[in-house]
């Protein structure tokens, strides 16, 4: 049996970041009910044969309805023993548009419109059957997730030309192909074994929502579900996954410029980031990941850390990250042949307090 970080101890006494993600740690401690669970209790009145007009409307009433209804499971105003199954639930409902949404794919902003139910393959290059790479308990995460119930999968819906983990975003491996039970019982496996949350990672998930989503159903126990995400997702993709994830674990890479297009291939990045960061503050809680990357802090770091202090507030948690290395193709990318300078990470460093951050961590 490993023994837990330090770290990951004393955060869980860390003032700062539980009220940062208190509701979190209300699930670790069983005070409080994974969105998953509620989800499968709150009644949603929809027939299969609507349209996806009618669907999508539906969705966005209960969305603000189950707000309410969350807050009155965590003011224990209601218990999930007072609410009967429902014929169908909020969460079916998010099943059903999430595989009308294979049909015509648009998980991500790319919007390739590939049908995926029938096999076919986008810019992710993601079929219609969720491949695995690896799944285990990760001790290398921020320390409020330590041990993490990290589930890997292949694909992605960004092509970093710096990526580390490229063997898995761009297909290097095969993986294994699983079906949602197979994956649900994972996540049970990893919460058995001490796992304080199911980590959903790739690559990217995204391209896998509908899996997990149906995964979900299946999952018995309580356990926060953490998307770890490159947050270049749709809005639609985002109105899923509102009511669904618990913490959104999401990077912000770039600044407004063009070094997203450039380094990533993501056009319109800034404008489909902040979009997704705002909206998973609404619905969830947030750690927010920041790679300082050489040669870019003044066009990118700068002006994320100020954005997030002036939009998401000064109190959210931001892990400031000082890992990169070249890797894949990064030779490509001049500025990207070597690692942080010492001055780098001092800069850094400075531009958070600069913006007044006072919950971000190295």
């Amino acid at each position: 049996m490993r023994i837990l970080r330090s770290d990951s101890i004393a955060v869980l006494r860390d003032e700062k970041c539980r009220r940062s993600l208190g509701r979190y740690f209300g699930i670790l401690e069983d005070n409080k009910t994974a969105r998953f669970l509620a989800s499968k209790t709150f009644e949603a009145d929809y027939a299969e044969d609507d349209d996806d007009k009618t669907l999508w409307r539906t969705h966005a009433t209960l969305t603000n309805e189950f707000l309410k209804f969350l807050n009155d499971l965590d003011n224990r105003v209601l218990t999930l023993s007072d609410e009967r199954r429902p014929r169908r639930s909020y969460l079916d409902l998010k099943i059903e548009l999430a595989r009308r949404m294979m049909r015509s794919c648009h998980f991500c902003f790319r919007a390739c419109g590939v049908d995926r139910s029938a096999g076919a393959k986008g810019y992710c290059k993601c079929g219609n059957v969720t491949v695995v790479s690896t799944a285990f308990d990760h001790w290398g995460e921020e320390p409020e997730l330590v041990p993490s119930g990290t589930i890997f999968t292949c694909g992605c819906t960004l092509t970093c030309l710096h990526c580390q983990n490229y063997s898995i975003s761009q297909w290097g491996e095969e993986g294994t192909q699983l079906e949602p039970e197979k994956l649900a019982g994972i996540v049970e496996r990893l919460r058995g074994m001490g796992c304080r949350n199911a980590n959903l990672v790739g690559g990217d998930p995204t391209p896998w929502l509908e899996a997990w989503l149906e995964a979900f159903k299946a999952v018995k126990v309580n356990v926060p579900v953490v998307w770890n995400s490159n947050a270049y997702y749709s809005e639609d993709a985002a109105n899923l996954l509102s009511g669904f994830a618990d913490v959104y674990l999401l990077d912000f890479k770039y600044g407004p410029g063009n070094c997203a297009e450039r380094i990533s291939n993501a056009p319109r990045y800034w404008e489909v980031c902040t979009r997704n960061h705002l909206i998973a503050k609404k619905h969830g809680e947030l750690i927010i990941r920041v790679l300082v990357l050489p040669e870019h802090l003044e066009c990118c770091t700068k002006p994320i850390l100020q954005w997030i202090a002036e939009n998401l507030g000064t109190d959210t948690r931001v892990n400031i990250m000082f890992q990169y290395r070249p890797e894949w193709r990064s030779a490509e990318v001049p500025e990207l042949g070597r690692r942080l300078t010492g001055e780098e990470r001092r800069r850094a460093i400075e531009l958070a307090g600069e913006a007044s951050l006072q919950n971000y961590i190295t």
